[in-house]
């Protein structure tokens, strides 16, 4: 189920807890990409609630942010020679440490429910297969971000991922996905199998990626829609998510270096499984 999203509150009502701007449940979040601000203006301006610019000239992204606060009565505050954030009482506060920095307070993006993340999968079959993603416990917000980012380029459904021990969509998620949380779905549920099992149910087929499988991406049928399962950074994927996946599938090395950074290894699978590519052998 989707966290709850209060109404929309004044700025000073907002505190600071953990790094992150929180109200109640809701939450917001620090970016400093004008890419991923840009986004969100254009698919939620009523989330913007602040912009922050330093003195001096600007680059043509960080005008259009400007321009766009203006135009749509968010508060910018130009000049600052310190990041800011809102302090316990609701009052700005000078962050410290790094001047001049520009940087917008942006509400999240809220998940959708599981049956909504996967509801396009009985709608598209048999014409059009698609693919999803699932992230099973991945720790590093960067590598979150980057694959985020290639999903909205490869046209990705959706994506699922795992509640606990996993990185948090913060700042960096989003600054790195530039945009990208803005365009490609995702669900939170608080068991990842259970969010498999209604991905079945929907009519998707499981694969799990793993360095381990016998069977290398060439061979996996382009004509099915997938639910493509990628492993923590460390440890790859839990051995009760391997058997939930209908197949696995490795990524074969073709030089010395035996393995990928997952958000590489991300890339290259949905690039693959999407245009119907094949490696070369």
């Amino acid at each position: 189920m989707p966290r709850f999203m209060p109404p929309a509150t004044p700025v000073d009502a907002w505190v600071e807890m953990r790094g992150c701007v929180v109200h109640a449940q809701a939450v917001a979040v620090q970016l400093r990409n004008p890419h991923s601000i840009l986004a969100t203006f254009e698919r939620r301006p009523e989330a913007v609630i602040d912009v922050r610019l330093p003195a001096g000239p600007a680059s043509d992204a960080w005008r259009d942010v400007e321009q766009l606060a203006k135009a749509h009565r968010v508060p910018v505050v130009r000049g600052a020679t310190q990041s800011e954030r809102v302090g316990r009482r609701g009052q700005r506060e000078a962050a410290g440490g790094r001047g001049g920095i520009a940087e917008a307070t942006v509400k999240e993006r809220q998940d959708v429910p599981l049956e909504v993340l996967f509801g396009g999968a009985a709608e598209n079959k048999p014409v059009a297969p698609r693919l999803w993603l699932a992230l099973d416990q991945l720790q590093d917000p960067h590598n979150v971000g980057a694959i985020f980012r290639t999903a909205a380029f490869f046209g990705v459904a959706g994506i699922l991922l795992t509640r606990d021990r996993s990185a948090p969509l913060n700042g960096t998620v989003y600054d790195v996905a530039s945009g990208a949380l803005e365009v490609v779905p995702f669900s939170h549920p608080a068991n990842l199998i259970h969010g498999i099992e209604i991905a079945k149910a929907a009519g998707l087929w499981v694969l799990g990626a793993s360095e381990h499988a016998t069977r290398d991406v060439s061979e996996v049928d382009r004509d099915r829609s997938w639910l493509l399962v990628l492993g923590n950074e460390d440890r790859g994927l839990r051995r009760l998510t391997l058997d939930k996946c209908d197949e696995t599938c490795r990524l074969t090395a073709r030089g010395e270096i035996a393995s990928l950074n997952v958000s590489v290894a991300a890339g290259v699978l949905m690039a693959l499984l999407t245009t119907g590519g094949r490696p070369t052998h």
